[in-house]
């Protein structure tokens, strides 16, 4: 018998109306004898909403008390279905995470799924019973409710799929599969019918919104095919896999979200790039591309990137910096954007940088920084060219839609 594991996230539970729907899908595949396991998110806005009452009440929330509010959720929407289910004869079941079997570490709001007990649902699917499992949540060895992190939903549905030894994983969402590039920016953007776990690993990890970066890891790790696509409509769709297209460039990522500082003239010597980074790293911000440049007189300059949000953070905090090595300046950018393209198929094809930045110079775009590995090409350029950069690179490397 077939076994599927379906999550849907928060716009496709965002009303009543929307979970009926939900409701008739899964009857019609409750029809053909497969066994269904449903991993739902909360409704649309309801975490955020969580968030603010916590908020009202202390700008420092306990770690715990909070995992526990926000788990609320899941909760709501989980129990609706089952609810509906049942009123069209469908045996269904709900579970919290815990119920679930679903063990994690103590991280609070970004923890790691250590294993998952599937003793309970495995003997509810042979009962043929609907289970539906609440998404982004689990509990720790000593009973705490944890939660999984923003998109946590994801990782619940790929682990579920990975320790049921599920037939298939589907992740019904909003769009109808993974695009190119961004729609929004090209109107020329095609969707992709397969990816490879490394390419959507690197688009995601490159701001591109596909799916939790933790969900595909787990996927690639215990090798779990995974199908993204709409939730109402059976149309489109993007298989994830360890195969994908093997295309030579297979998306453009753009990433504005992206902020860039430098430190100037400091002494050349062994250590000093530690003492520039390390206070960033330990005021738990990340850092993206950094750069060094060497001049004549053994000085360097030294550029990085962070995310926007903390742009003015990190700038005092490399003011400090400089003034402790007697550096030049530190300086910034906060409007510039991150442009990269990604495809397996970069390993054994050279020239494509060159051909990046050939089409960004017939363009009169100026790269500012530049980062590559074996399957992604990345440039930093000025904001106000990322639209221009990613729809030509989109038709230079054949992306457009046939």
């Amino acid at each position: 018998m077939k076994k599927i594991v379906q999550k849907y996230g928060g716009t496709s539970v965002a009303n009543i109306e929307a979970i009926k729907r939900i409701t008739m899908q899964v009857a019609e595949i409750n029809k053909q004898g497969k066994q269904i396991v449903i991993v739902l998110s909360a409704m649309a806005g309801e975490t955020d909403g969580l968030i603010k009452l916590a908020k009202q009440i202390s700008y420092n929330p306990n770690k715990r008390e909070y995992d526990a509010l926000l788990s609320i959720g899941e909760q709501k929407t989980i129990t609706l279905l089952a609810i509906a289910l049942q009123s069209k004869g469908i045996k269904a079941i709900s579970l919290l995470g815990h119920q679930a079997g679903i063990i994690t570490d103590q991280r609070y709001a970004d923890a790691r799924i250590i294993t998952i007990n599937t003793a309970r649902i495995e003997k509810l699917l042979q009962k043929n019973y609907v289970v539906i499992v609440a998404g982004f949540q689990g509990i720790d060895e000593e009973n705490n409710i944890t939660t999984l992190g923003r998109g946590g939903s994801d990782t619940t549905a790929v682990a579920l799929a990975a320790a049921l030894k599920a037939d298939s994983c589907e992740i019904c969402t909003d769009v109808d599969g993974i695009y190119t590039t961004d729609p929004n920016i090209c109107k020329k953007a095609s969707r992709l019918k397969f990816v490879s776990y490394d390419e959507i690993l690197e688009m995601a990890s490159l701001g591109a919104k596909v799916m939790q970066i933790r969900s595909v890891e787990f996927a690639k790790n215990n090798n779990v095919p995974i199908l993204v696509r709409l939730a109402f409509g059976s149309k489109g769709g993007t298989m994830i896999n360890n195969k994908g297209e093997k295309n030579v460039v297979t998306a453009v990522i753009c990433d504005k979200n992206q902020a860039r500082l430098t430190i100037t003239a400091v002494p050349n010597k062994p250590g000093v790039a530690a003492k520039i980074l390390l206070p960033i790293s330990e005021a738990g911000i990340t850092l993206d591309m950094v750069v060094q440049n060497i001049s004549s007189e053994n000085k360097a300059d030294v550029s990085f990137t962070v995310p926007e949000k903390d742009f003015e953070r990190v700038l005092k905090i490399l003011g400090k910096t400089a003034k402790n090595l007697k550096a030049e300046r530190a300086t910034g950018d906060p409007d510039v954007a991150k442009i990269s393209i990604v495809g397996v198929g970069m390993k054994d094809r050279p020239g494509i940088a060159a051909k990046m930045f050939e089409v960004l110079g017939k363009k009169g775009i100026n790269i500012l920084m530049i980062s590559t590995s074996e399957i992604v090409i990345s440039c930093v350029i000025e904001e106000k060219f990322a639209e221009l950069a990613v729809n030509a690179l989109h038709t230079a490397f054949g992306l457009d839609k046939k």
